[in-house]
């Protein structure tokens, strides 16, 4: 069943936010986010080349765009990742499809292109109360200016996904958007870098030094993404689009295991009553949502319902 590809994609995601945690300790976000963007240019041309592809594109601006949204979006969750348990730093950022369920939801029937989908509006309101059952009896106080940023990770995912959905139905292939969002990433990691000096009024060098857990915890980040997105990318292709966006959610049971075995996560019962909450009306909001909007073309089936597959 080629579905099952996303559990494998989902297994090593999981490993890459281990990596970015532990990274964390090493190296600021915005190296983390250039590292990572510098892996994925590295890769992306040596596939385009392999496939005789092309960077020429017609859509430069829309390119620019979905890059630096979707930079922001990966740089607040990889700052969250650092600071929260990894289950919850997962959990809220997962919440992407749901935003995005919401997003198209409201749009239509604000033009009157859908009837109002009660089921939908349900699934949607439940996942803003696990994430309430999540984040109260889970976060101290100095943590929920960190829960609000792995949230707003989420939020801002949504619309990045939109506009690859948008690119997809132009006729942009995927390997073009994963490229240029690669290239963005890279771009806003050294500036961010070598303004977070005069940003935070830390005299010291922007550049953390380099040792061999840096270097392997860098590349595990740039391996472990690029093999997800293989996975992942194989498992919407060629298997069903909603069996596989609902298996993504898996990740969310492998980060726990991590954040348990690793650094000791302990969430309160209702903490864990939340995440179930969450998976199930993630699992919800997809389904209705799958019935609504029907994308063109395969990268936009994967861009509407995927929270991960584009960004990595």
């Amino acid at each position: 069943m080629q579905s099952l590809w996303m559990l494998f994609a989902s297994f090593v995601f999981a490993i890459m936010g281990v990596c970015v945690k532990l990274a964390s300790d090493l190296y600021s976000t915005s190296e983390i986010v250039m590292y990572r963007g510098l892996i994925g240019v590295t890769f992306m041309v040596c596939f385009i080349k392999l496939h005789n592809g092309t960077l020429r594109t017609n859509l430069p601006w829309h390119h620019l765009w979905r890059g630096v949204v979707g930079v922001v979006a990966l740089s607040l969750w990889f700052y969250s990742i650092g600071k929260l348990p990894l289950a919850m730093a997962m959990t809220l950022n997962y919440m992407a499809p749901i935003w995005i369920a919401a997003i198209l939801f409201a749009a239509g029937w604000w033009r009157g292109q859908n009837r109002f989908e009660w089921r939908l509006a349900a699934a949607i309101a439940l996942s803003f109360i696990g994430v309430t059952m999540l984040l109260r009896p889970s976060l101290h106080a100095d943590q929920w200016f960190n829960g609000l940023i792995a949230l707003a990770s989420g939020l801002i995912s949504a619309f990045a996904y939109l506009q690859v959905r948008r690119l997809g139905q132009m006729g942009e292939p995927e390997y073009r958007v994963v490229f240029y969002f690669s290239a963005t990433g890279v771009v806003a990691g050294l500036l961010g870098t070598l303004l977070s000096p005069a940003i935070t009024g830390n005299t010291a060098t922007a550049w953390h030094p380099h040792s061999a857990v840096g270097i392997a915890l860098l590349l595990g980040i740039g391996v472990s993404a690029t093999a997800a997105q293989m996975a992942m990318t194989r498992a919407y292709r060629l298997g069903k689009t909603l069996v596989t966006a609902n298996l993504q959610y898996t990740g969310i049971v492998f980060s726990s295991i991590w954040g348990i075995l690793i650094w000791g996560d302990i969430l309160s019962w209702l903490g864990w009553l939340g995440i179930a909450v969450i998976l199930t009306s993630g699992m919800a909001a997809t389904f209705f949502n799958a019935r609504n909007v029907k994308p063109a073309g395969a990268s936009a089936a994967t861009a509407a319902t995927d929270p991960i597959a584009t960004e990595i």
